[in-house]
């Protein structure tokens, strides 16, 4: 850090393994890449190629490169294997991402209706050469899961070897784990921590008042995906309490010179 700031909470350290942070990128260029790791490069964990972006962006060998210079894995996102396997083209798929060096995978279904069956025995496939993560959750708003079956897919998906189940909500952050409004489906969440571990779930939040909502449910080492490129700053001093949001939620009452501000009354 560039100087010293007491009562800060402790993040944990690259590789992390909770506390991660998971950046969609949509189309950045080498160069927006490069500029992109000089500032963010501490901070970020992973980075989803976003949907099927990777076929059509320019210089894509090159800008994997980057990524995987700097000791950040780079995965394509579950859409570009869903496009594959559609196809029949699974063959065709790994050979690709071998081609990239790619290490990480995603595997949705969130366009084509897969039996979960079959999805857990993509997974337990890859996994034997890959490190996966498995979206959980619908990309259509009118599909909305019972809680009771949010859990069994997590967990299926987990014993199937997922390394992190990722709880779906778009780019938007409209849907799955959200309603439509954004608001947080707290009900839900609450139900799938009593039976699935905290640190093996990675939350789509890319709205800040998503990513505050689950940093005060779970600290500044929950993990959080969909991040914006240039929110990973902004979202790392939500973590540790260095912007309003959560600027009280790290500090010890008997040794803060003030107080949190009370709410003022509306005047009568």
């Amino acid at each position: 850090m560039n100087f010293k700031l007491e009562q800060i909470p402790a993040r944990t350290e690259k590789p992390r393994d909770s506390g991660l942070t998971m950046v969609m990128d949509k189309g950045l260029s080498v160069r927006e890449t490069e500029d992109f790791i000089s500032v963010a490069g501490p901070y970020l964990d992973i980075v989803k190629l976003g949907f099927g972006s990777a076929y059509v962006t320019p210089h894509l060998t090159q800008k994997i490169k980057v990524y995987q210079d700097a000791g950040i894995p780079v995965y394509f996102g579950g859409t570009l294997l869903e496009a594959f396997l559609v196809r029949n083209q699974l063959d065709e798929f790994k050979r690709t991402i071998d081609r990239y060096k790619i290490t990480h995978l995603e595997v949705s279904d969130g366009a084509l209706d897969i039996p979960h069956e079959e999805k857990c025995k993509l997974i337990a496939t890859f996994a034997k050469d890959y490190t996966v993560l498995s979206e959980v959750g619908s990309k259509d708003a009118e599909i909305i899961f019972a809680p009771y079956k949010w859990i069994q897919l997590m967990k299926d998906e987990l014993a199937a070897g997922s390394w992190k189940v990722i709880a779906e909500a778009r780019e938007a952050g409209n849907v799955g784990i959200f309603r439509g409004t954004g608001e947080v489906r707290s009900g839900l969440i609450d139900e799938i921590l009593t039976q699935v571990p905290a640190d093996k779930i990675l939350w789509e939040a890319p709205n800040k008042a998503q990513q505050v909502w689950f940093i005060n449910l779970l600290g500044p080492n929950v993990n959080l995906g969909n991040i914006a490129y240039n929110e990973v700053i902004p979202l790392e001093t939500i973590r540790i309490g260095l912007r309003a949001d959560t600027f009280f939620n790290f500090l010890d009452p008997e040794k803060s010179l003030y107080k949190q501000q009370e709410p003022r009354k509306p005047h009568q």
